[in-house]
């Protein structure tokens, strides 16, 4: 395994979201608490409210902040290592998907750059519903095993590895897939030489822009039988790029 760096789980685990990054929390919770006490004691009942409500958000940001920290420092004894993608490997990656999106969509050049803002966008928008949907937090752009992945997400003892794609035709190629199950299998492979009991989850995330007629014929494309050779269990989310934007830009 990889020497690992100072970009590891444990270094957001200490202090960052140890006693010293919750202390402003539990400052204003003490101060609520006091305010409370004491609006009470004179029955000034708006500033009873005032102050519970403080109390409560602030409790709430704590119990939030240290279930990250428990995550985060079970996924540094789980052995996971992981760490940034390098920005080349962005870089490479991006360039890819946007000159298959230029050949199906038979544009030119100059409207390169607008592909590559809509798959930007595309992909942050996905990743967020997923985020949402999941309820964890996503790690995104990063290496696990040395193997890059648009994002990983740790759920208890399961490492979800994701890729993201952005279809403008019914159809996920046999090699995209082929190679996401090279990718979640170098590191399924990792996992169990390094003795990790953590199971590994490969999600497909597919952000479409296609008619009803076509992603009906998308989802019926995506049979089990595509998947046989992939050594885990596998998750697939159709995701429409405009009802991801009604959702987080338009109004």
């Amino acid at each position: 395994m990889a020497e690992r760096t100072q970009t590891s789980p444990a270094t957001f685990n200490d202090p960052g979201i140890g006693f010293n990054g919750l202390l402003p929390g539990v400052a204003v919770l003490a101060v609520s608490a006091i305010g409370l006490i004491y609006s009470a004691s004179v029955s000034a009942w708006p500033a009873v409210v005032l102050f519970g409500v403080s109390g409560v958000l602030s409790l709430v940001c704590i119990l939030a902040l240290r279930g990250l920290s428990r995550k985060l420092a079970a996924l540094r004894e789980g052995g996971a290592d992981w760490r940034p993608a390098l920005p080349d490997v962005q870089r490479q990656d991006l360039n890819i998907e946007v000159r298959n999106l230029a050949r199906l969509l038979e544009v030119g050049s100059e409207q390169i750059g607008d592909l590559q803002s809509a798959y930007i966008v595309a992909e942050d928008l996905a990743l967020r519903q997923i985020q949402q949907e999941e309820r964890i937090p996503v790690l995104r752009q990063v290496t696990i095993e040395g193997v890059p992945f648009d994002a990983v997400l740790y759920k208890d003892d399961l490492v979800i590895c994701c890729q993201v794609s952005f279809l403008v035709v019914p159809e996920l190629n046999d090699d995209r897939i082929a190679s996401a199950i090279r990718k979640v299998s170098s590191v399924n492979g990792a996992f169990e030489n390094s003795g990790s009991s953590r199971r590994i989850r490969l999600m497909l995330i597919v952000v479409t822009q296609l008619t009803p007629e076509d992603e009906s014929s998308l989802r019926q494309s995506l049979k089990a039988n595509r998947f046989r050779d992939c050594p885990v269990e596998v998750d697939i989310r159709l995701l429409d790029f405009e009802a991801l934007q009604r959702i987080y830009v338009t109004d």
